[in-house]
């Protein structure tokens, strides 16, 4: 089969101000199989390519208007294809120049119209072969997320909250993240490690994750161990983002103060990863409706989580969430099903369901 037959054909923009290069080019290039445009300068061929977007820009160095080499940067800076320079004179000084405004080859003049096929068709080459390479990155990222949002789903289906929880726990942790100045590959690791945190509640009995009712004591210690079951249901991961996950899963119910849970971790000892989960999944438990009580209002959570600054809280990360707490007012709210927007509860506050994220009396 021919490249025309199992794919879209390539599409081409001649840019030279000689008019006769540009019709050769074209009668070259169509034969081909290119989709061929023509512009004389610059100007002209940023117009042709918003109505004609190309894979490949063909361009002269010398025109009117607007020269080769400023197309070249606009085209980097506005446009996806891949832009090639023709020139008759190429020196050090101009070779470098070439290279820094972004193009991706350059061919002297006079060129044989053989060789500007071959240099077109190598460019095309290795960017439909980059273009695949970030598909098929793309299908296994989906595919590895889907793995992760699957293995979450068998906790779901045992708490009706932990569905749009998990999708708000992403959503704070990456804004934390970002507050803090983190790069990009570690907000995202955050952002999809985040949802995995209470993994570990498979391991715990239906009788005691859903009762109603306060808790036994050895009931609550059964309760305690699903970050420790999370930590092991993740263990030897060899992706960042499962890793990532492991160390949040055992660590977000650590306190700054050292009276956490499961290793009394203090301070600077629990993982950032583990500050910032925490103190999402309580703001989350407390703004939001559950069948034992209504969400708090917002100037009681206010005061819940400034009152546990430097105590169950990371100061830096309680000083975030109460100078964007409106932020995470919207967060939890754009994410509300029917029936769970914050309300006034009207019931006096305590500070004993901080974990209800876990069970409505787990303290």
């Amino acid at each position: 089969m021919t490249m025309q037959k199992t794919m879209n054909p390539p599409g081409l923009l001649i840019v030279d101000d000689d008019e006769t290069i540009r019709m050769i080019l074209r009668r070259v290039m169509e034969k081909q199989g290119f989709v061929c445009h023509m512009a004389s300068h610059g100007v002209e061929a940023l117009a042709v390519l918003e109505e004609h977007p190309v894979d490949i820009v063909l361009t002269d160095v010398d025109m009117p208007e607007m020269g080769g080499l400023e197309l070249v940067k606009q085209i980097r800076a506005r446009h996806s294809a891949d832009p090639i320079v023709m020139t008759g004179h190429i020196d050090e000084f101009s070779y470098e120049q070439i290279i820094q405004t972004g193009a991706v080859d350059f061919i002297l003049k006079p060129m044989a119209p053989g060789e500007v096929v071959l240099r077109v068709q190598r460019v095309l080459r290795e960017r439909r072969l980059v273009k695949g390479l970030k598909e098929t990155h793309q299908a296994l990222k989906d595919s590895y997320l889907d793995t992760i949002n699957r293995l979450v789903t068998a906790a779901e289906y045992r708490d009706e909250n932990t569905g749009s929880h998990i999708t708000r726990m992403s959503t704070y942790s990456a804004f934390l993240a970002e507050k803090l100045n983190m790069d990009g590959a570690w907000v995202d690791r955050i952002r999809y490690g985040s949802v995995m945190h209470d993994i570990g509640k498979i391991g715990i009995p239906d009788h005691i994750l859903m009762k109603p009712d306060k808790l036994s004591g050895n009931e609550y210690h059964v309760i305690r161990t699903h970050p420790a079951i999370g930590a092991r249901i993740l263990a030897n991961a060899k992706s960042d983002v499962l890793r990532s996950g492991q160390q949040i899963a055992i660590s977000h119910h650590e306190k700054w103060d050292g009276t956490g849970y499961p290793q009394g971790l203090s301070g600077e000892r629990i993982p950032l990863a583990g500050r910032i989960v925490g103190i999402a999944d309580v703001f989350d438990a407390l703004a939001t409706r559950r069948p034992y009580k209504d969400p708090y209002p917002p100037d009681v959570i206010y005061g819940l989580m400034q009152g546990e600054r430097e105590k169950h809280f990371d100061p830096g990360l309680t000083d975030i969430v109460l100078n964007h707490f409106d932020d995470f007012l919207a967060i939890r709210n754009g994410n509300c099903n029917g029936g769970t927007e914050m309300v006034n509860s009207g019931a006096p506050f305590s500070w004993s369901q901080r974990d209800a994220g876990d069970h409505p009396s787990s303290t």
